[in-house]
């Protein structure tokens, strides 16, 4: 029995999943993905009239929230940070101005964040009216942020696309182009994981453009389709961050 529990303890999928664990976008990607599950669940116990059950999972969900506020504070500098350091880099112009509305965005979104998290736990208070204007703010901030993020990688994919073209059209011939054809073959996967990664990205952010949208009321999603969104984006960012910390397989 001892056995067995050590191997289960020891397995390297345990460890795998403490060493995500202890990454704070590991955390985030994993309680986000409980939070919409919750949103879900409690919109579909609500439709079969459970009141009781739903409000559990409504509280789950409320709870989940608060707590990811938390844990994203300090994160706006980060984004007017890499807004800097993209002004800085070299790029496309295009490209350059897409990524610094993307930073810019979310960087107002989550200081927008921080006093609603901040008003929601009473520490700030705020009149009902300027709590909404707030709240208003951030989700116009979210949306911006995600459309900057849309359009980035349209362009990015675009020219991506296109230089994987152009040396895939440049095969070198003949055993003295050996040399030449290795390095065309890493140029290659290096332009085939970039697009992967962006492609990636870009399913993410087709998913998670409908939360903001739908807060603004913008569209009429109940919370059963947004649950659905938030759980398939948390999922895919979650994988992101799993390969990030432990590696493809």
């Amino acid at each position: 029995m001892a056995a067995i529990a050590s191997q289960v303890v020891l397995h390297p999928v345990v460890s795998q999943s403490l060493k995500m664990g202890h990454t704070t976008v590991g955390r985030d990607k994993t309680y986000r993905a409980i939070q919409y599950f919750a949103r879900f669940y409690a919109w579909y116990l609500l439709s079969r009239g459970n009141k009781d059950e739903a409000a559990r999972w409504s509280s789950l969900k409320s709870h989940l929230g608060t707590a990811r506020k938390l844990m994203r504070l300090g994160k706006p500098m980060e984004h007017l940070q890499s807004a800097a350091k993209a002004a800085l880099a070299p790029g496309t112009p295009v490209e350059q101005i897409t990524t610094i509305g993307r930073q810019l965005g979310y960087f107002g979104y989550l200081t927008f964040d921080s006093f609603v998290w901040a008003h929601s736990i009473k520490f700030l208070k705020l009149k009902p009216e300027t709590a909404a204007k707030v709240g208003k703010l951030a989700n116009r901030f979210w949306a911006i942020g995600i459309l900057f993020s849309l359009a980035h990688a349209a362009l990015k994919n675009a020219r991506l696309v296109g230089q994987i073209k152009a040396l895939k059209s440049t095969k070198p011939w003949g055993e003295k182009d050996l040399g030449e054809e290795a390095e065309r073959e890493a140029k290659l996967s290096a332009l085939y994981n970039s697009r992967d990664a962006l492609r990636h990205q870009l399913y993410i952010d087709m998913l998670d453009i409908w939360l903001p949208v739908s807060n603004l009321k913008y569209v009429n999603l109940n919370d059963g389709v947004l649950g659905i969104l938030g759980v398939i984006s948390s999922v895919l960012g979650w994988q992101k961050q799993w390969a990030s910390v432990n590696g493809r397989k």
